[in-house]
């Protein structure tokens, strides 16, 4: 799984709006039980000078998060993406354009209240524009954030005021984790040039936490490549047209003790490889060319690596041509032999003088019919060339070619409305990229993310030559608790 949402624990609008006499300020209302968050900015309804604002104070449980570091669910910092997500409440009011909003950390801690009148501002209580707990004021009114030059800010443009606000928070939320002294949330509001501009920006919603929908209540969403690519099933022949890049194999070994993956004895962070030409006493330790965990060319040893609890991998070129089948032995280096893998062939690839972008075919080859909402899945997706034409030994065989797409991407969509729940994650952060083995690609999904009651669907693109393209098939799915 390489997406993880954390919900938010608290959350409230906070304004000094003028109530409907124009006279009197709602500096003491409190909204923190509603299903809408508001971020605004008035200019001339009382007076002709008079501005009225309203700012958004939200927060989520950093030990929660850290927590969930420490069980291996999100990996370590520098390896995961943190982002803030409010999604845009669809509303009858005037809609403002091309306007900045500011994401910054709250620097007091604050109480959510109950209050839930939006319009005539009639709950007063607890964290307000005045203070931020029951008879304790912040430092300025309207909220104690951290906005200096050396303080974690962050802003997002809405050119056309209905998008959804989506800004990476990981510096300001691995600084929380790191201090191990929860936080205060953030802070969201226009940017102080137009809280004070002659123009109103009136007026931008969000769907807050206690939202009746599901889908659209505000997340931290964790995001990071976890995809593996094992290449046992295209470990290619290293050729003179290839950069060492593109001549890399990566194999894995998984140490599973009774269905469970587990750490080898010792817990080794170092592993090493070797290639054998045949399995058994027949078999030679294979020279290989300096690169990817071999220091000296001609050297029998790859330098491997831990890379969570029981996975281990090394990487390494192959330039045997004479050798057709190869058998990887995981070892420590000396005496001990951790595993002997089974038969990897040694494949050319392919040139021609024509280049065409194939089609695939997929299919979910563990696909239920409905999941709980409790469930972590994990899909195997087999995928092959659409033009394959089965010869007569194929189809006697039964065996249709395993076709390897190493750049494939997932998304999912609630069927009912055309929602998407998950995006394709193909941007700096691959948070959606398949994992692929010698028997097919496959993905982990956290089914609480989704909407109990609900249908979805999985959709599959691919990248070939900076160009993606997507795979017709479609895969449904149900949620239910």
């Amino acid at each position: 799984m390489a997406i993880k949402r954390f919900t938010a624990n608290a959350d409230n609008t906070i304004t000094n709006a003028f109530k409907s006499d124009l006279v009197t300020r709602a500096t003491g209302s409190n909204m923190g039980k509603s299903d809408i968050l508001e971020v605004f900015s008035i200019y001339a309804q009382s007076t002709s000078t008079s501005q009225e604002a309203a700012r958004i104070l939200i927060n989520f449980d950093i030990a929660g998060i850290a927590s969930a570091r420490s069980s291996g669910e999100i990996p370590a910092p520098g390896s995961v993406n943190f982002y803030l997500r409010m999604f845009n409440a669809e509303h009858s009011s005037t809609l403002p354009e091309n306007f900045n909003l500011v994401v910054a950390p709250v620097s007091s801690s604050w109480s959510e209240g109950t209050g839930l009148d939006m319009d005539e501002y009639q709950d007063e209580a607890v964290s307000n524009w005045i203070n931020r707990q029951s008879s304790t004021a912040w430092t300025v009114q309207g909220g104690d954030f951290l906005t200096g030059s050396s303080d974690f800010t962050v802003e997002q443009t809405f050119t056309n005021g209905y998008e959804d606000l989506l800004v990476d928070v990981t510096q300001q939320v691995e600084e929380w984790v790191n201090d191990n002294t929860g936080s205060y949330g953030f802070g969201v509001f226009l940017t102080s040039s137009l809280e004070s501009d002659t123009n109103s920006y009136y007026t931008k919603k969000f769907h807050a936490r206690r939202s009746e929908y599901f889908l659209k209540r505000p997340v931290l969403e964790a995001r990071w490549d976890s995809s593996r690519q094992d290449d046992s099933s295209k470990f290619y022949l290293r050729t003179g047209k290839l950069t060492n890049a593109q001549a890399k194999n990566t194999l894995y070994f998984y140490n599973v003790i009774d269905g469970e993956l587990a750490n080898i004895s010792g817990d080794p962070s170092t592993i090493y490889l070797s290639l054998y030409s045949a399995s058994g006493p027949a078999g030679n330790r294979l020279a290989l060319p300096i690169g990817f965990g071999v220091s000296v060319a001609g050297d029998t040893e790859i330098t491997g690596s831990k890379i969570s609890t029981g996975i281990y991998s090394a990487s390494l070129m192959f330039d045997s041509s004479s050798i057709s089948t190869v058998y990887p032995l995981w070892h420590n280096n000396s005496s001990i032999e951790y595993h002997t893998g089974s038969a990897v062939t040694v494949r050319s690839r392919p040139g021609g003088n024509i280049y065409d972008v194939p089609e695939y075919v997929a299919k979910i080859t563990n696909l239920k019919s409905v999941y709980r909402n409790t469930e972590e899945a994990t899909f195997r997706v087999y995928t092959r060339k659409k033009n394959w034409q089965p010869t007569i030994y194929t189809v006697a065989q039964n065996c249709a070619p395993l076709d390897i797409i190493p750049k494939f991407y997932w998304s999912i969509t609630r069927i009912e409305d055309g929602e998407e729940v998950i995006p394709y994650g193909t941007g700096s952060v691959e948070f959606t990229k398949l994992s692929y083995d010698a028997s097919g690609s496959y993905f982990d999904l956290d089914m609480s993310m989704l909407e109990p009651d609900y249908a979805y669907e999985i959709s599959f693109i691919y990248r070939q030559a900076s160009t993606y393209h997507a795979v017709k098939d479609r895969f449904k799915f149900r949620v239910e608790e």
